[in-house]
Order: C-alpha cells, then structure tokens, then sequence
C-alpha cells in the first residue's frame, strides 16, 4: 500500500511538471492546454502573479470554459500581439494570462518614457511610442484593454494615488486620440503605494502597465474557428 502511494505521488508530480512545461512553450501553447482545462488554476495563479495582482483582475465575463480549439487561436493572436509590441521604443513585454485562463499580454511604459517626476502631461518623446501602440491597439478591435498607473511611495497616498489615476487616464486619453476605440477600455484606473514594486527603482514604479486580453467578441470568434 505504500509504495502504491508512492507511485501516486510521484505521478501526480510528474503530471503538473508536465502542465507547466506545457504552458512554457508559447501563448499559442498555453491557450490549448488551458483552454482543455488541464492547465486552468495552475494558469489563473501564474497569471495574478504575474499581473503583480492585476493579471487574476482582467478578463471577459464568459460563461463557460473556453474550448481548447478557441485557447490555441487566442493564445496565436496574443503571441502576434506581443511580437509587435516588442518592437516599439521603450516598451516592455511580458505574456501573461486573463482570469479565464487566457493568454494575454502586458506592456509597461515607465515614467522616464512617459511623464516628468509628479506629472500626469505625457513627454513629447513619449508620444511617437504610444503612436506605435495605438496603431497595434486599433488593428484588432475584439482586443480589451486595461490600463493601470503605479506611483513611487514619495509624499502621501492620496497624492500618489491621484498622480496614478491622472496617468492612466492620460494614456487612455492619447490612445483614443489616435484611433482607439473608446469601448475596448475595460479598466483605466491608478493604484497605490501598496502595489509599490521593491524589486524596481522609485523611477521604474512609476509606471503605466497596458494589458491587452481576449474581449468576449474574440472569445466568440474564436469558438467559431477564427
């Protein structure tokens, strides 16, 4: 009986070391294996980890699981998504997951890019970039957004929390200015010190975070095989 447990045990390890290495692949990849349920908690947490919190918040209310079929083409189209956002100055990506379990991307645009110190006004270098983006951005209207302004822990909360706030609303503001839809933004809200990032520089917190996920359009496009 005890080593049929044993043998247990070490299935069950092998099993989500195999989950994970799964999801590791690519976006196209994880969006199969999370699609197909095998993955889904394991990849909600990586998500809210990733997201700094955020991740787990972002998302289309769907009533059901999404299939695996409709993973595999969102989680291809976020890949692409990623690619290009690569190639804008100054961004920053990372892949990471909506809390359906869906492949999704964060780009980060810090305050040495984007704003002068306790300033919501959008630098004039900045604005060349966030052109960029906006023309990704409008490419595909089933894409949701959210944008999230961090702040550095100098003077009050309120203050920074307000400084945040200001910050996001600029770069949805900039955004829509340059062809966004107003309806793809689902958030666009400030936080404050308390998601201060200790492994970041006081600059670097001072940041404006983009997450571009599946909106429930895409999710329904896709179930439909495109």
């Amino acid at each position: 009986m005890k080593k049929m447990r044993i043998s247990a045990l070490l299935l069950s390890v092998v099993v989500l070391l195999a989950s994970c290495g799964t999801m590791m692949e690519s976006n196209k990849g994880k969006g199969a294996a999370i699609g197909g349920g095998s993955g889904a908690a394991l990849g909600a947490v990586i998500g809210g980890i990733a997201g700094k919190g955020k991740g787990a918040a972002i998302g289309a209310a769907v009533g059901a699981a999404v299939g695996t079929g409709a993973g595999a083409i969102i989680g291809n189209k976020m890949d692409k998504k990623a690619a290009e956002a690569a190639k804008i100055e100054g961004a920053q990506v990372e892949q990471v997951e909506d809390n359906n379990g869906l492949a999704a991307v964060k780009v980060t645009f810090d305050s040495g890019i984007l704003f002068e110190f306790n300033s919501s006004t959008l630098s004039p270098a900045s604005q060349n970039s966030l052109k960029d983006f906006a023309m990704l951005l409008k490419q595909d209207p089933t894409i949701d957004i959210a944008v999230i302004g961090h702040t550095d822990k100098v003077g009050t909360y309120e203050a920074n929390q307000t400084v945040s706030n200001r910050r996001a609303q600029a770069v949805k503001g900039f955004l829509q200015r340059n062809g966004v839809l107003p309806a793809q933004f689902q958030i666009v809200e400030g936080v404050g010190f308390d998601q201060y990032d200790e492994s970041l520089t006081a600059s670097q917190n001072r940041r404006v975070e983009v997450f571009m996920y599946a909106s429930q359009k895409m999710i329904e496009n896709a179930e439909q095989g495109f």
